[in-house]
């Protein structure tokens, strides 16, 4: 593009600020190499970055907020606090999960899949991987098959497969495996999906902006007149997430197909307009504080976007909800009316998280590292002052595992001052010291990470306390 500002032509999108006068403050920050037009095969440009700012003040604002992402960089702390890993022989965008980040997830698993119970979601499971055929009838194929992994050929049937790139496609034919009745809908099938799609190398970036991820995805096949009654509930699931885990603030992003680009989108106008306005008379039943994007649809339905503003003020994309009246059409779903006719349900998809690997680097920067009780990878680690309170440390992590929580024994050689500071370090929420007092009257004392002693607890009596903290932060 081309912007031009009097005699002056620029090759970029534009504005310009009226006059330099305006620059009261500047910055470079740094230099990166960048291909031509982004093509590997073609010379290789320096890119410069800098900032300016009408005030010194803002700048100064500015760099402390950049020095707090670089604090706060989930690929640091994940580093850090031993949560994930990737390795090259592995594959670019292939993250690896290390215990303590395995148990993080499946924390968050457990938490979704106990809040979908409640709405009567059913869990369901899909292969890895699907026959080329299937994404041509989603018309996922079409749209991202050249961006997605090459096929898999088997030499001997002459059969195409793709790693999947979605599973939608997988769940309409879980749908389709038996005949429905109107008394049946709405069906709400769940999974953690794990799917596939080709970044380029340079596109990769951490968790958010990877080649493997775990969607924890769900669609709700309903009859027309359910769609604003389903689509209500899950934005009060989406919300609920959100609660939980301490994102206060956010804007629901109502994003439409853009009308004078017709040709990215699959289906009627009739579908996309009933699709359109059951999302907008939702978002507005619910009193959402909600903005409207052109061209922001997916390329089967209009959908709801959940922009949260992290502790940085940073707005990140994470929880979505989509109706679909194309996917039913391209699958022939269908079920029984009350009138003994053929009918095609309307499909809603949502993600709540989005994906598991994207949601958890932007929680980790939220949080610094420091996740809400219920969700800490080691909840406590107790602290022996010497090795002849070990055998005690290990009845208190007994008693303590009985109420489901989580820690480890710190028993190493140390003084008791190096395991207080390891223990803030990695940011584990509580200390529990025992030595000869505590030993002889059933005692531990206790430390809370970032703020000091607590006093003396009886284990059940800490228990009590730990446990009347994280009904609070999900109850809240």
């Amino acid at each position: 593009t081309f912007y031009e500002q009097g005699n002056f032509v620029d090759l970029c999108r534009g504005p310009h600020i009226p006059n330099t006068g305006f620059i009261k403050a500047a910055k470079l920050l740094n230099i990166a190499g960048a291909y031509w037009r982004g093509d590997e095969k073609r010379k290789m440009l320096t890119r410069i970055y800098g900032i300016t700012f009408p005030k010194a003040k803002e700048l100064q604002d500015y760099l402390f907020m950049l020095e707090e992402a670089k604090k706060r960089d989930h690929r640091k702390l994940g580093r850090e606090l031993e949560l994930f890993t990737f390795s090259e022989k592995v594959g670019m965008g292939l993250p690896l999960w290390l215990p303590k980040g395995t148990l993080l997830r499946e924390r968050l698993v457990n938490f979704m899949k106990k809040a979908q119970d409640k709405s009567g979601y059913q869990q369901v499971v899909t292969p890895h991987i699907g026959h080329k055929a299937l994404y041509e009838t989603s018309g996922h194929y079409e749209k991202y098959g050249k961006d997605s992994f090459q096929p898999i050929h088997t030499p001997n049937e002459g059969e195409e497969f793709l790693l999947k790139p979605m599973n939608c496609p997988h769940h309409c034919e879980i749908y389709k495996h038996k005949p429905r009745s109107y008394k049946d809908l709405p069906i709400r099938y769940a999974e953690f999906g794990t799917v596939y799609r080709y970044e380029q190398s340079g596109e990769l970036h951490g968790l958010t902006r990877v080649r493997g991820f775990t969607q924890d995805d769900a669609h709700i096949f309903c009859r027309p007149d359910q769609v604003k009654e389903e689509f209500i509930k899950v934005i009060d699931l989406v919300l609920y997430v959100f609660r939980a885990l301490g994102f206060s603030e956010y804007t629901a992003q109502i994003s439409l197909r853009d009308p004078n680009d017709r040709e990215k989108y699959i289906g009627t106008d009739e579908a996309w307009n009933k699709a359109e306005s059951a999302i907008i008379e939702a978002a507005a039943e619910k009193g959402l504080d909600t903005v409207t994007e052109l061209g922001e649809a997916a390329f089967y339905g209009p959908k709801l976007d959940f922009m949260v503003k992290d502790a940085l003020g940073r707005k990140w994309q994470l929880g979505t909800i989509q109706v679909d009246y194309n996917l039913p059409e391209r699958f022939q779903l269908e079920y029984i009316g009350s009138d003994n006719q053929k009918h095609r349900p309307v499909m809603i998809h949502r993600a709540p998280f989005g994906s598991l690997e994207r949601f958890v680097a932007v929680l980790i920067e939220h949080c610094a590292g420091n996740f809400p009780l219920w969700l800490s990878p080691d909840q406590i680690t107790i602290l022996p002052i010497s090795e002849k309170y070990i055998a005690y440390a290990e009845q208190v992590k007994s008693a303590l595992e009985d109420s489901d929580i989580i820690g480890v024994i710190d028993n190493r050689d140390e003084k008791i001052g190096r395991k207080i500071r390891d223990a803030e370090v990695k940011k584990i929420p509580f200390m529990l010291i025992v030595g000869e007092k505590e030993q002889i009257e059933g005692m531990v004392s206790v430390r809370k990470h970032g703020q000091g002693d607590l006093g003396n607890y009886t284990p059940e009596g800490f228990a009590a306390y730990f446990k009347g903290i994280i009904k609070e932060s999900l109850n809240s």
